[in-house]
Order: C-alpha cells, then sequence, then structure tokens
C-alpha cells in the first residue's frame, strides 16, 4: 500500500476537476488546496529524512506502478485541459469562473505536466520520452527537454545557468531572466548538437523547429475548435504553468553556486549545490522532486529511490510552501539568506 501513496499526485487534478464541474466560487477550489492546504498539512506532518536500503530500493525499481503512475498524468492532463476549453468557451460562465479556471488548469499542467514531464525527460526509454515532451506540449514550453538536460544539468548553479536563482533576486525578476534565458539557451544548445552531428540547421533533426511547429498548430488547432475563448484559456493557462515551474526553478538553487577550482573551472555538482526538503506532502505530491540535490547528482535516478544526503542544504519548509513565501521576497529573503553559505555568495 505504501506504494500507492503517489496517487495524492493525482489530488490536484481532482479538486480541479470538481472546480471546472461546479463552477462558481468551486473554480479557486485548486489554488487554496494547492497553497493553502497543502501548505498547512505540511506543516502538520513531521519530515522524513528515511533512505531505502539497497534491497529495498532495487525492489521498487522493479515495480512498474511507480512508472505508469507517471503515464497516467497524460489523459488526465489533456482531458482536464480539454474539459476546461469546453466549459469556458461551450457554456455560460462569469469573468471571475474563467480567471478561476485558467489558474486551476495552468497549476495542473504544472504539477501534473511540466513536473511529470521533467522526470519521464530524464528516462532512456524512447517512450517515455515521448510522453514526456507530450506533457509539455499543453504549457507551450517543449523547449524545457532541451534546455534542462543539455543546459541545466551542466551549468547548474553557476551564473551560465538562467535555471539558478542568484542572491538576493526576487522571483519575479527570476521569472524574467530564466524564461528569457532558457528559450535563448536551448536554441543555442539545438545548434550545437546539430553542429556535433553534422546537421546543417534547417534540418528534419532540429527538434526546436518541430516543437515550435507543434506549439502553433496546437494552438491553431484550439482557435478553429473552440474560439478565441479557447485559445484565451489555452495560452494563459499554458503561462500560470510556466510561471509555476519557474517558482519551483527559483527555489531549487536560490543563492548556491559552485567555487571555481585552481583550474579556473566549476567544481562539479555536489549534493550542496540544490535546496532539499523531506516534507512529506510535498515530496509525496511533486514526485520527490523536492529531493533535488540527489537528483542532480544522478539524474537518472528514477523519483521512488532518491535519497536524502546530510551535506544537502535543507530548506525550513517544503516546495509548496516555499513557493507561497517566495511570491513575498523580504520574507523570503529573511528566511533564506541566512541559509546560504557565505562563501557561495556572489555580489
Amino acid at each position: 500500500m505504501k506504494d500507492l501513496k503517489y496517487l495524492a499526485a493525482f489530488s490536484i487534478p481532482i479538486v480541479a476537476f470538481i472546480g471546472l464541474l461546479f463552477k462558481g466560487n468551486f473554480v479557486f477550489l485548486t489554488p487554496v488546496f494547492a497553497f493553502v492546504i497543502i501548505p498547512l498539512l505540511e506543516l502538520t506532518f513531521p519530515v522524513n529524512t528515511d533512505n531505502l536500503s539497497t534491497e529495498a530500493a532495487d525492489g521498487k525499481l522493479k515495480r512498474n506502478i511507480f512508472d505508469w503512475m507517471l503515464y497516467l498524468n497524460l489523459p488526465l492532463v489533456y482531458g482536464l485541459m480539454f474539459f476546461g476549453i469546453y466549459q469556458a468557451s461551450m457554456t455560460s460562465i462569469e469573468t471571475y469562473e474563467l480567471v478561476g479556471m485558467i489558474i486551476s488548469v495552468g497549476i495542473v499542467l504544472g504539477v501534473n505536466g511540466i513536473n511529470v514531464a521533467h522526470e519521464l525527460g530524464h528516462r532512456q526509454a524512447t517512450n517515455e520520452r515521448f510522453i514526456g515532451k507530450a506533457l509539455l506540449l499543453p504549457s507551450q514550453y517543449m523547449h524545457f527537454y532541451i534546455e534542462h538536460n543539455f543546459g541545466h544539468h551542466l551549468h547548474a548553479a553557476t551564473p551560465e545557468d538562467p535555471a539558478t536563482a542568484r542572491y538576493n533576486q526576487s522571483v519575479y525578476s527570476f521569472w524574467l531572466t530564466s524564461i528569457f534565458r532558457q528559450y535563448v539557451n536551448a536554441w543555442n544548445i539545438q545548434q550545437k548538437l546539430l553542429k556535433n552531428s553534422k546537421k546543417a540547421f534547417f534540418s528534419v533533426k532540429n527538434d526546436m523547429f518541430w516543437y515550435v511547429l507543434l506549439q502553433i498548430c496546437f494552438l491553431l488547432t484550439i482557435l478553429v475548435v473552440f474560439g478565441t475563448i479557447g485559445l484565451v484559456f489555452a495560452f494563459s493557462s499554458a503561462v500560470i504553468g510556466v510561471l509555476l515551474l519557474e517558482s519551483v526553478n527559483y527555489i531549487e538553487h536560490y543563492g548556491l553556486m559552485r567555487l571555481k577550482t585552481k583550474s579556473g573551472r566549476y567544481e562539479r555538482v555536489k549534493e550542496m549545490h540544490s535546496w532539499n526538503s523531506n516534507h512529506i506532502i510535498g515530496r509525496i505530491v511533486l514526485y520527490e522532486l523536492t529531493r533535488h540535490s540527489d537528483h542532480h547528482f544522478k539524474s537518472s535516478k528514477k523519483y521512488q529511490v532518491l535519497d536524502c544526503h546530510d551535506e544537502s542544504p535543507q530548506m525550513p519548509f517544503g516546495y509548496p510552501t516555499s513557493m507561497v513565501l517566495a511570491m513575498i521576497p523580504p520574507l523570503w529573503f529573511h528566511i533564506m539568506n541566512k541559509r546560504v553559505p557565505k562563501e557561495m555568495i556572489i555580489s
């Protein structure tokens, strides 16, 4: 039964479905659940720093249930998104209901879409990577696959990484710099990959071209079928999903910087270069994303066997709670700045 605890990750889509179905004030049930109820539960439940034994980890890696709980997000995310678009464009609703529905679906795109796509994007199996990329499509963020896997994991915790927030940088400033720089980086990385494989820039092997084409076709299809309201709903919910992702990126590496060695190169990525959280509710809802230090230590490691490392910097709260705190920069700086190792602070 313990293996089924990650079914709790479907609680957000379920709550979102309830809001879309009943409308009215229920449309705001998802943001309240995600950023009020879950943080309160995180403060209530104890922190769990236990790691699996080698035997237990091997057993979990052999159980397909953990993979299928990820795959199930594909029909859930698309089904919920199109249900929301249908409700917004084909039924009579108030403006406030439209806003609440967009926010709710956007949260699902971020948590059950991009977050799961991140996990599957590190897998070796082609079908799993395909599902991961498909989960990025509704958020119009397919370039994340290239930049994250070939950029972020190489440059994490350095000024060269757009997804690493600088010391004293607010989340709002980070949204702008990270989104823009990651997109530019994705094109640059794609060009290098093509050059290494001796392919021309205008090539069918240029994945960035396909991502742009797919995303445009996706939005045009929604426009033709559901009209302007459908397009506004799809694009706006994508923005919410992306901002949710970038808020997670913000707290994952805030202020943590790798030092340079005598050769002038950065030290290798260690467990101390990502913020870790062992708050059990956030761990389950986000498929262990909060054990981010171990993920960077070995990115191919599946979520169900990620470990906690004593040398990793620990967040005082879980990721959902920390995202709420990040929205209030003075409070965030007051809590987190004193936890950043002094030798890592770059003015």
